[in-house]
């Protein structure tokens, strides 16, 4: 049984990533820029690059290429942070309301999509699981991956 969750588990991840992949691409956007605009946007003064990063389970470099894009893009801007010159605060610029909005409301049709049918008391059931599965992963990152 737990061998068969964690399959599935994979399966539904990556199935409802490529869906939304799939439907950003006529957006103009990828999965990754989209991610970072969805985030920015519950953000009204922005993360810090090294939250942001933390947020999105990704390396700084990596984070830095987004940016870089999404800057040339007119959709973010990197602000130094006040009190520590190695620190960017970064947020979303006036232009990038509209393609935020755009991104959020194609997650949130795929959601609905995705999980028409599904009764809520089994929702509310899988929602417990999962986090409780999330604090596990915490306690075994706290642990150092043993």
């Amino acid at each position: 049984m737990r061998e068969a969750f964690g399959a599935e588990l994979r399966r539904v991840f990556f199935r409802w990533r490529s869906c939304f992949d799939a439907e950003l691409r006529a957006s103009g956007q990828t999965l990754a820029r989209a991610r970072v605009l969805a985030l920015l946007a519950q953000e009204e003064d922005g993360l810090l690059q090294r939250e942001l990063a933390l947020q999105l389970s990704i390396e700084n470099p990596t984070l830095v290429r987004l940016l870089d894009g999404l800057e040339r893009q007119g959709l973010v801007a990197r602000v130094p942070e006040a009190g520590d010159r190695r620190a960017n605060r970064v947020a979303l610029t006036s232009q990038a309301s509209p393609v935020a909005a755009e991104v959020t409301g194609i997650s949130g049709r795929l959601r609905d999509r995705v999980l028409q049918g599904v009764d809520e008391a089994d929702l509310a059931t899988a929602l417990r699981v999962l986090r409780s599965i999330s604090a596990n992963l915490d306690a075994v990152a706290g642990e150092g991956g043993r």
